[in-house]
């Protein structure tokens, strides 16, 4: 008969949005026992992990999809409900900080300038405009533009160096912006949660199935990674916050506020320099702008990293294809995921979708050559032997249906909580880590009283 454990709050995934979650818990019930389940062998070795994602403070600074020019205005919607939800995410850590559940804060947090580039009379003037809007609110009095070479080589000399005197481009600075490692955060509040008896962080622990029993409680079926052996746990509550897994458990849920929903899983791959003397010449995370019809996720940059103590720099993002939902998943996760109350969705997904489905396709059957020559935009003298491919971590997008029950493809979080707020899901992507906070606060005051 399998071990039956007991906790008030199961969280399902060992990355940022648990992590945060369980401190905001932990707050607000300091006795009550909350279970973390992750199926790896290390927390936030998924998204959360550093290689797995850009690191970027996202907080509207540079991120030019978060400004789209419509009928000839600027609109900063986006950038601005960021920009406040990055904010919120800093003074959660800086907080942490005060707490001792972050013990040093300078590992996880480096400022670090953010910065907009573009390229073309068009793109020059959309900058330009973008610029004269944001440096009238609040969050962006700092930013600064410039068509000037020489100024821009200050700001960017990497970017600069031999670029054609003649050639129209543009850039906008905020100085102080941010470069964020997630995954130290994670592995610290954790550390801190060692020294507690009530917080039990289980690892290579995979939930398989869950359902709903007596009394709106949920029992988990668990499988013990390590050595096969099984066990459940009874909670009152479970936020599942399983990534790319996420959606699987969500189905298995059988809420109803689940039904219809599908995922499209899409790679990552960087182009990562292996040489430190120009890794040294390059300070900032600078964001271009999305080649037309081009998705959300293929807006390029080239960022500055700090990574276990050791300064990066990475190229992309590009895209690729894989059926898993996780990088650490199995190949079989899409093809499992198509049931009667989604494949409608999925199939809109395509329809609705034919430019992302053109750009996967032309993205899977780029060279190294063509991936240099697409960084040379940014960085003209870039050299092929400075330069590998690395693989990043996996997203899945959210395909929900519509009026008209065909699915379409949405970018962005998902927050899906159950009529009786016994259970909670987070779908989605990029901003999420960096919007992590605002997000769990949230799970708080819908879900958990």
């Amino acid at each position: 008969m399998p071990t039956i454990k007991h906790a008030d709050f199961v969280l399902i995934g060992g990355g940022i949005m648990s992590a945060t979650l369980a401190i905001l818990l932990h707050e607000k019930f300091p006795t009550k026992q909350i279970a973390i389940l992750e199926r790896l062998p290390k927390v936030a070795e998924e998204s959360s992990e550093a290689w797995n994602n850009a690191g970027t403070g996202h907080s509207g600074n540079c991120e030019l999809n978060y400004t789209p020019e419509i009928n000839g205005e600027i609109d900063c919607r986006k950038a601005i409900r960021i920009a406040k939800q990055f904010n919120e995410s800093l003074a959660f850590w800086n907080h942490c900080a005060s707490k001792g559940y972050i013990q040093d804060l300078s590992k996880c947090l480096r400022e670090l300038p953010h910065i907009s580039f573009v390229e073309g009379k068009d793109n020059v003037a959309f900058l330009e405009k973008r610029y004269e809007t944001m440096k009238e609110l609040e969050h962006f009095k700092s930013m600064k533009f410039s068509t000037d070479h020489t100024e821009m080589k200050k700001w960017a000399p990497l970017m600069m160096e031999d670029r054609n005197p003649s050639s129209v481009v543009a850039m906008t600075q905020i100085e102080k912006g941010y470069d964020v490692n997630f995954g130290e955060i994670v592995d610290q509040i954790f550390d801190y949660f060692e020294k507690h008896d009530n917080i039990d962080l289980h690892l290579e622990s995979d939930v398989h199935d869950l359902k709903q029993v007596d009394e709106g409680r949920w029992l988990l079926d668990i499988t013990d990674e390590t050595g096969g052996d099984s066990w459940k746990i009874l909670a009152n509550y479970v936020f599942n916050g399983a990534g790319g897994g996420a959606l699987p458990l969500l189905d298995n849920s059988n809420i109803e506020e689940g039904a219809g929903y599908g995922g499209f899983p899409i790679s990552g791959l960087f182009l990562r320099c292996t040489n430190p003397e120009i890794i040294e010449q390059h300070n900032a995370k600078v964001y271009g702008k999305a080649k037309e019809g081009s998705p959300p996720m293929s807006v390029p940059h080239l960022d500055t990293r700090m990574i276990n103590g050791r300064k990066e720099l990475l190229y992309g993002p590009f895209a690729g294809f894989s059926t898993k939902f996780l990088k650490h998943g199995s190949y079989f996760d899409l093809p499992r995921s198509i049931e009667w109350d989604n494949i409608l969705s999925m199939l809109g997904a395509g329809y609705h979708n034919l430019p992302l489905v053109q750009y996967l396709v032309q993205q899977v059957t780029l060279s190294f050559d063509d991936r240099m020559e697409m960084l040379r935009e940014f960085y003209p003298n870039a050299k092929n032997v400075d330069w590998k491919v690395v693989v990043a971590g996996q997203r899945v997008q959210i395909i929900k249906a519509d009026e008209d029950q065909l699915g379409k493809l949405q970018f962005g979080t998902e927050v899906i909580i159950s009529k009786d707020k016994t259970f909670s899901t987070l779908l989605g992507a990029s901003p999420g880590a960096s919007t992590s906070y605002s997000i769990m606060k949230n799970v708080m005051e819908l879900s958990v009283s």
